[in-house]
């Protein structure tokens, strides 16, 4: 493992782009720790970020785990982009010539994505222990840890994530091409919402209701769902609105979390099946 990844790193660190897209990543992910000073001003009153308390604990962990997993498409382009300048500068025949399996081949790369979200989730738990401890006031222990699954469910939705990012790497062999199809497919996980819900509404089945806990996009963004509404001023707009009382459930479900580790499986393993059968 330990060679395979050092191959892997290797490689990252001779990219440039690659190197640029994860600084920028790294970049906007710590700037988070200064949002809490930003001042807004409502009815004639300026007041920060902080004062609404949208950075208290145990709310932090799963706002800063939403937004933060909107970057993850920087570190798409850098999966499909490592994927695909092995087939441009020849370095997938290089491998196997000098001994490495195409089994090894892409458990390199999935070891490499591992390790890299590993190190992101690490970097995005401090980053929330620190917004909280700054601008919470909260600052009990047993409170502190609270939704610290969001945690696990960011780690855990990238994984899924990039395993997807890499089979598309290695099903078109181009970057552009590969983030193309993740798009289109998105598309057509939007046209499956839509004709779905016009049968359910017409009929009144639960197509949905099924699919949504299926679809490998969807799935992942289920893992941590958007967590604006949980805020009271929302709320209160939202059920007075609706003018009944608002409920969702905000929690990370294990159907979720079951389906995204068989897709990160699949897709790791038709990764595999695909260079296999392919004349490097």
């Amino acid at each position: 493992m330990n060679r395979l990844l050092d191959i892997e790193f290797h490689k990252f660190r001779n990219s440039k782009s690659s190197k640029v897209l994860t600084i920028i990543y790294l970049v906007i992910v710590v700037a988070l720790m200064f949002v809490g000073l930003y001042e807004i001003e409502i009815k004639g009153t300026k007041a920060s970020l902080s004062d609404l308390g949208i950075f208290d604990f145990p709310f932090i962990w799963h706002l800063s785990t939403y937004l933060i997993s909107f970057l993850k498409f920087l570190i798409a382009i850098v999966i499909v982009s490592l994927v695909a300048n092995e087939y441009s500068n020849r370095t997938l025949k290089q491998n196997l010539i000098d001994g490495l399996s195409k089994k090894e081949l892409i458990l390199s790369k999935f070891y490499f994505i591992l390790i890299f979200t590993t190190i992101l989730t690490a970097l995005v738990f401090l980053v929330c222990l620190l917004l909280g401890l700054i601008y919470s006031s909260i600052t009990e222990p047993n409170l502190i840890f609270i939704n610290i699954e969001f945690i696990a469910a960011f780690f855990i939705s990238h994984i899924a994530f990039f395993a997807m990012c890499l089979f598309a790497g290695v099903l078109v062999k181009r970057s552009a091409f590969a983030l193309g199809i993740i798009g289109i497919w998105g598309i057509f996980e939007l046209v499956i919402f839509g004709i779905s819900s016009y049968l359910d509404l017409k009929f009144g089945w639960s197509v949905w209701d099924l699919l949504r806990d299926v679809l490998p996009l969807n799935s992942i963004s289920n893992l941590v769902v958007e967590p604006f509404s949980k805020v009271s001023i929302v709320k209160t707009g939202i059920e007075t609105l609706s003018q009944s009382e608002f409920e969702k459930d905000y929690g990370v479900r294990w159907i979720n979390v079951i389906v995204c580790a068989i897709w990160t499986a699949l897709f790791t393993y038709w990764s595999y099946i695909l260079l296999k059968r392919r004349d490097l």
